[in-house]
């Protein structure tokens, strides 16, 4: 590990100062003292933000949800209102890390995590992600567990938060807060496609930090799922996964939110599989079809092309289990 230089921000202004003249934003640093400790992060300044009245979950003037960043992963998955109105949330996060982790890990730092592909936390090795313009040891490497959707020839790193997958398809907002104030960022575009630039990974301004994420009020009765396929039960990442929410109107299904993890290099949103729903009635049938659209563009690699048909499968489970208690 790198020297570096500590500071406890007691309130927001001073927080985006310290932001502001390049301090990294740390609070139950999971992720980052891991990548600190690899060398694979080398911050000058972490800056402490456990301060900041950001813990606490809302109810909007709307009847949605808003998650304060400095949320721990336990205290969200926990909290009655998640658990009632979005099921796919807490079961996401139950499903992710250890019991430990959940109980250190923010709900902002979880969705700002890095990837967990061993050529990016492998200093010797190519990554452009790490290093720009150095190269990608993944594509002709060791491939398995990469992704298959949204690569690029500069990165085929997954993202691997479980709960981003749930915020993807519920349509979250981001709330950022900076030197030049406050905005909302749709969850969609605040996690960014590799590209040619796979370093910039999300949609952040030099010295903002996450606020809050919502997830906007949606038709009731809303029946929603996660689905976690991996190696092993315990604490492992996905190889495939699926966040369902399905709304039910006299038999019909009107409104259908689908997203998958474990495959993109960002939470992959499904429309296809989404349109493939929306106004027909639940059926054994329905769900195979429209799972088969679950990986419609994928580009796999070696050694993961076994993760096209295990999307689909994961897909077309979770949509039976959600929407035969519909």
């Amino acid at each position: 590990m790198y020297p570096f230089s500590f500071t406890k921000a007691s309130d927001t202004r001073e927080a985006l100062n310290a932001g502001r003249r390049g301090g990294r934003y740390i609070a139950g640093g999971t992720t980052l003292v891991d990548l600190m400790r690899e060398t694979v992060e080398r911050p000058a300044t972490l800056v402490d933000i456990t301060r900041l009245p950001l813990d606490e979950v809302t109810v909007t003037e709307r009847g949605g949800l808003r998650i304060g960043a400095l949320v721990t992963m336990s205290e969200a998955a926990a909290d009655r209102r998640v658990r009632m109105l979005y099921p796919v949330v807490s079961q996401a996060l139950e499903l992710s890390a250890s019991a430990q982790l959940r109980n250190m890990a923010t709900i902002g730092g979880n969705i700002m995590q890095r990837t967990r592909c061993t050529y990016f936390r492998d200093v010797t090795a190519a990554c452009n992600k790490r290093e720009p313009g150095s190269g990608c040891s993944a594509r002709e490497g060791f491939n398995r567990t990469h992704a298959i959707l949204g690569t690029s020839d500069s990165c085929v790193a997954t993202h691997p938060s479980d709960v981003a997958v749930a915020f993807a398809a519920l349509a979250a907002r981001v709330h950022l807060l900076g030197p030049d104030g406050e905005r909302t960022v749709s969850f969609g575009d605040f996690l960014l496609r590799p590209g040619s630039t796979p370093n910039r990974e999300q949609a952040l301004r030099k010295g903002e930090l996450i606020s809050a994420v919502e997830i906007p009020a949606h038709p009731r009765p809303l029946k929603s799922g996660y689905l976690k396929v991996r190696d092993r039960q315990s604490y492992e990442f996905a190889l495939t996964s699926a966040a369902v929410a399905l709304h039910l109107r006299g038999g019909v299904i009107r409104e259908a939110r689908v997203a998958a993890g474990g495959v993109g290099t960002v939470p992959w949103k499904l429309p296809a599989v989404e349109r493939a729903l929306i106004g027909e009635r639940p059926s054994d049938r329905l769900w195979t079809e429209a799972a088969e659209h679950a990986a419609d563009g994928a580009r796999p690699l070696a050694h993961n092309r076994f993760k096209v048909e295990l999307l689909q499968r994961t897909v077309e489970r979770q949509l039976r289990i959600v929407g035969d208690n519909a």
